[in-house]
């Protein structure tokens, strides 16, 4: 063959090496996507991260089975002494299926009293006097006139809850009940450890001290008056009340004073951030009742309309509370919307800081957040919730209401049931139907976790801050315009799955290589059939705790 043949043939030959080359490389490629397991990154290109992960982590709740006979027999000798039963999550989800004997009880039982049968009050469906149970969930109707948006607002509201008139009680309960049903925290030795910021160590604390368990409340120094004074009288020693550096934001100092106390045996730590009974209680109790609001407006307003349940709005948290939106995109197929303070959006811009909604924390994704199910992210300006504050909170702000917006007196006197977290969910609410452009027969549901009287300390600072120290009808004016009419859709980010990925990822740094959970942990929470199996362990756990009250024999004599 000639010289020209020859390199013709030797160039094909080199083409073909280099295909199979790029072939290989390419096959390499696409099997190490998303890096490697070690660095917590889900392989995206299979579309969804392993779920093959055990279930089985006592450490955050993931466990249906008894966990020690011996710690299950003090538990249940404590109990039998003091003659207390605990409800199951079927009777909180439903209150109508409380046994007659228990209700009839619970008529010369205070809401606020320390006894063991308010546990029988955790849930939606008690009445304004937080005494009586009523049919549906006590909620509010937002509208127009109020949100500046057509789409109806509907917020389910938390003071009716028992003791801490806040529905972080329920998450407490459903952190702690579990845990005493299969033999892993013992009433006569353990300490219950509640870190939060703010509500959740009250209900933590709450229902501790009428089961008689002793317990402390972690929480920072910077939360209002109301929470520490409201925890002085609860807590069973001074020292229980652990003030940890900085305010709302400061979750990191919690979570090491946290585990400083965990180096001691004897405290049982109820992290709400990582323990999976928060988001299953939320699931299975809130998420039913914000269904029920919804169906019981539709019934009273929805005649000749085509009412539509679009979204569920709630600052993320602890997380917990928005579990409830998982629910309702599985029962209604509504969109579920985070909101976090501006002043530190985490989710939105990877961004830190202070603020003062309390309660909603930051710096950082919960472990139980199902960010994968989160369809938007709102931020909140804490500045605004302030100012809102004050406005619904003083007698010039409501005239305002009434007299130049037109709305009734009725709901207008109900507006201080809304705290700073409560507000943030309503403003979040109306950005997220000016972002959708929801109409008059669209709904957001949302929940008011508590109200203005634990924050009433502060209102004369806010006035000084943001008017001068003296709030009048101006101010009002000025306020209802630039907060609810000024809302805009900036600072809202739709998440796409590759805003999901980032903010699925940013958790590592907190839960991994500070926290101790292990990378398959962290992984398998992508999927969603893995939030299905946690979920359902629910029956479960109401078996367990009806055979721990069976062992117990606790029972209510009615005269």
């Amino acid at each position: 063959r000639d010289p020209a043949s020859l390199q013709v043939e030797h160039c094909q030959t080199l083409r073909g090496m280099a295909r199979i080359i790029l072939l290989l490389f390419a096959c390499l490629s696409t099997s190490n996507a998303g890096g490697p397991k070690k660095e917590g990154v889900c392989d995206w290109t299979k579309g969804r991260c392993s779920d093959d992960n055990n279930l089985f982590n006592p450490r955050l709740g993931l466990a249906s089975e008894v966990l020690s006979q011996s710690i299950l027999k003090d538990a249940v000798e404590v109990f039998r002494d003091r003659n207390i039963i605990l409800p199951t999550f079927a009777q909180l989800s439903n209150p109508k299926t409380i046994p007659v004997e228990i209700q009839r009880a619970l008529e010369k039982v205070g809401p606020d009293d320390k006894h063991p049968l308010n546990l029988f009050r955790i849930h939606w469906y008690n009445g304004p006097d937080r005494k009586t149970r009523v049919d549906v969930p006590s909620y509010l109707v937002l509208p127009p006139e109020l949100t500046g948006v057509d789409a109806t607002i509907l917020i389910a509201t938390g003071a009716n809850f028992p003791m801490i008139t806040a529905h972080k009680v329920l998450a407490a309960y459903g952190c702690l009940a579990p845990r005493l049903a299969m033999g892993q925290f013992n009433p006569k030795t353990h300490r219950a450890i509640w870190p939060s910021t703010g509500n959740y160590c009250r209900g933590g604390v709450a229902i501790s001290r009428i089961m008689g368990c002793r317990s402390s409340a972690v929480l920072p120094e910077g939360m209002s008056r109301e929470r520490f004074e409201w925890l002085e009288q609860w807590v069973s020693d001074p020292s229980d009340i652990v003030r940890t550096k900085g305010t709302e934001s400061n979750v990191k100092e919690i979570y090491d004073a946290c585990n400083q106390l965990e180096k001691d045996k004897e405290n049982f730590l109820f992290n709400q951030f990582a323990d999976y009974g928060n988001h299953i209680t939320h699931y299975n109790v809130t998420g039913p009742a914000l269904h029920h609001v919804f169906r019981d407006f539709v019934a009273k307003e929805g005649a000749g309309r085509n009412l539509r349940l679009r979204a569920f709005t709630s600052a993320t948290g602890s997380a917990g509370t928005i579990a409830a939106g998982d629910y309702l995109k599985d029962h209604a197929g509504s969109k579920t919307v985070a909101i976090e303070a501006l002043e530190c959006p985490t989710m939105l811009y990877n961004g830190f800081g202070e603020h003062n909604i309390q309660g909603i924390g930051d710096k950082h994704v919960p472990l139980i957040h199902n960010v994968a199910n989160t369809d938007l992210v709102v931020g909140v300006h804490s500045e605004l919730t302030d100012a809102m504050s004050i406005l619904i909170d003083s007698e010039v702000g409501r005239s305002y209401l009434r007299e130049r917006r037109g709305i009734s007196a009725d709901l207008v006197e109900k507006l201080p049931l809304l705290g700073y977290s409560s507000i943030a969910n309503i403003l979040g609410a109306i950005k997220a139907a000016r972002y959708y452009g929801y109409g008059k027969d669209d709904v957001i549901v949302t929940v008011a976790t508590d109200g203005s009287n634990l924050y009433e300390s502060e209102f004369e600072s806010i006035k000084k801050r943001q008017f001068g120290g003296k709030f009048d009808a101006v101010n009002a004016g000025e306020v209802f315009g630039k907060v609810v009419l000024g809302a805009s859709t900036s600072d809202v980010l739709e998440l796409g799955e590759v805003e999901k990925r980032r903010v699925f990822n940013l958790g590592y740094y907190t839960w991994v290589e500070q926290q101790n959970i292990t990378v398959e942990e962290f992984r398998s929470r992508r999927s969603q059939e893995y939030w299905r199996k946690v979920r359902s362990q629910l029956p479960k756990w109401d078996a367990l705790i009806a055979d721990f009250n069976g062992r117990t024999g606790a029972a209510v004599k009615v005269a």
